[in-house]
């Protein structure tokens, strides 16, 4: 296991992830809300593992199981706070929770998810530096309403932070705002949270009072501000929510173009986080990336396709409006357009899928052929097969699921139906319109349908018949309402 980095050997992270998240309107947890393809505390855990602290602790309260499990995979530990009174509640519930070899700790909000490892890092470096109590990150806002105002010394280190309804039209006026994340010198931070008194409209304790409370005590606080203030953006309300979402995606597309991927209207298109795009491939517009989805290089994703974890080899084509998810194209297949491979689908090298075919748990060799209105499921089409329009495979029976065989270089006829478990052996020929429930040999034509006959005259008869049927009605009609009148025409 790789070392931790020296200067965060004896730091501690917490995060704060306890609320509901009211403003939301939702009965889901705030830090459970998605954006940029993961969760919110998904995104604060993932930036602070490669700071190589010595913890991730997670306070968590509304849906407190819930938000553990969606952190636990990641290495984070969950500690609940019962009830949830307040920012300065929750540390003193980690208090006794956090790892003795600690002497500092990073407190952030488990709603900021736009935190950058790089920034966490810079905030604990400045902080041991500075040998200050606390180091809070800040920005600079050209529209703070709604955060917490730092209010400066002359000396430039930090007096307090003022919360927007109690500011001062002066203190409204500041544009550097708390972003409410913090790096803390325990043997200062603890005595301050014990003197913590709620004294205010919620009862609560609040964090932001520790600094106060710290400076009273004539100890040092600093405020260190973000490069990009849009890291210390919440999500309290949807709109938020969607801002934060908007650039995640920006920053994904951005990422792909500079290493070489060509996207048409890139505003349109969405990408997950942990998408892998080669060199030389084009997305056109409207297109979805989703979950681990792995593209190589020179493939083409044509308008409106949907990907989810899917694997694309070099040169693979992916035409207009296809949903694909967890299954594989070889180098140089094509979908589409029009459609769907479901988990387990493996399009061969070469191989070709069209308009409203849809394949699942089933492989098509190198160079087969599925264009027209198929369903393939479960089943196994040899290099070279050509698959007729309209043909299925039918593999449940009611019970179970079983699989079909085709062979290479078969030729399955339009509108046939393969009633599973069935084999079709190499080369073989099935003529159109078939069922077949039985082995076709290698070579062989397998038929089965009914014998075609033709009867001379017979259309001509029945249109004789069902005239002269309609007759007596006619009439029976033309006596009910009588003669149709003629209508007078008026004088000159």
């Amino acid at each position: 296991m790789p070392s931790r980095t020296p200067a965060l050997a004896e730091f501690s992270t917490v995060i704060l992830a306890a609320g509901k998240g009211t403003r939301l309107r939702s009965n889901q947890a705030k830090v459970l809300h998605r954006a940029g393809g993961r969760t919110l505390i998904e995104h604060v855990v993932r930036a602070c593992l490669p700071l190589r602290a010595r913890e991730i602790i997670a306070i968590v309260g509304h849906q407190a199981e819930a938000v553990g499990n969606s952190i636990a995979p990641l290495g984070a530990r969950a500690i609940l706070q019962q009830p949830q009174n307040g920012t300065g509640h929750a540390l003193r519930v980690a208090r006794n929770k956090l790892d003795r070899r600690s002497k500092y700790v990073l407190v952030m909000p488990g709603d900021a998810p736009l935190i950058r490892t790089e920034t966490l890092l810079r905030l604990a470096h400045a902080h041991l530096a500075s040998g200050a109590a606390a180091t809070i990150l800040t920005a600079m806002l050209s529209e703070p309403a709604g955060y917490g105002r730092i209010v400066r010394k002359s000396d430039n280190s930090v007096a307090r932070i003022v919360e927007e309804n109690a500011a001062t039209p002066e203190e409204r006026g500041i544009q550097e705002v708390n972003s409410s994340l913090y790096a803390f010198t325990l043997e200062a931070l603890w005595p301050c949270l014990d003197a913590l008194r709620p004294e205010n409209v919620h009862k609560e304790l609040y964090l932001t009072d520790a600094i106060a409370l710290l400076n009273q005590r004539g100890l040092r606080v600093l405020a260190e501000v973000a490069g990009d203030a849009h890291e210390v953006l919440g999500c309290n309300t949807r709109a938020e929510l969607a801002e934060v979402d908007r650039i995640f995606r920006d920053r994904k597309r951005r990422d792909l173009m500079d290493a070489g991927v060509t996207i048409y209207l890139p505003e349109t298109v969405v990408v997950d986080p942990d998408v892998h795009v080669g060199p030389d491939t084009i997305i056109e517009p409207c297109v979805q990336l989703l979950g681990n989805t792995r593209i190589g290089a020179n493939c083409h994703i044509h308008t409106g396709s949907m990907l989810t974890d899917m694997t694309l080899e070099d040169g693979a084509n992916v035409r207009e409006l296809c949903v694909m998810a967890s299954s594989r194209l070889r180098a140089g297949a094509v979908v589409g357009p029009f459609s769907r491979l479901r988990p387990g689908a493996d399009i061969g090298r070469g191989a070709r899928v069209g308009n409203f075919v849809e394949v699942k748990k089933s492989r098509l060799g190198e160079g087969a052929k599925a264009q027209h209105l198929t369903y393939l499921g479960d089943a196994t089409i040899g290099p070279g097969s050509n698959i007729g329009a309209g043909t299925i495979t039918c593999n449940y029976d009611g019970v179970r699921k079983n699989r079909t065989s085709i062979g290479s270089n078969v030729f399955i006829g339009s509108n046939t139906a393969l009633v599973a478990p069935v084999r079709v052996g190499d080369r073989a020929y099935v003529a159109a319109g078939s069922t077949i429930t039985e082995n076709v040999p290698p070579d062989a034509l397998g038929i089965a349908r009914g014998k075609q006959a033709n009867k001379p005259g017979w259309a001509a008869a029945r249109r004789k018949e069902m005239a002269a049927a309609a007759a007596p009605k006619r009439a029976a009609t033309k006596r009910v309402l009588g003669p149709r009148r003629r209508s007078k025409k008026r004088g000159r």
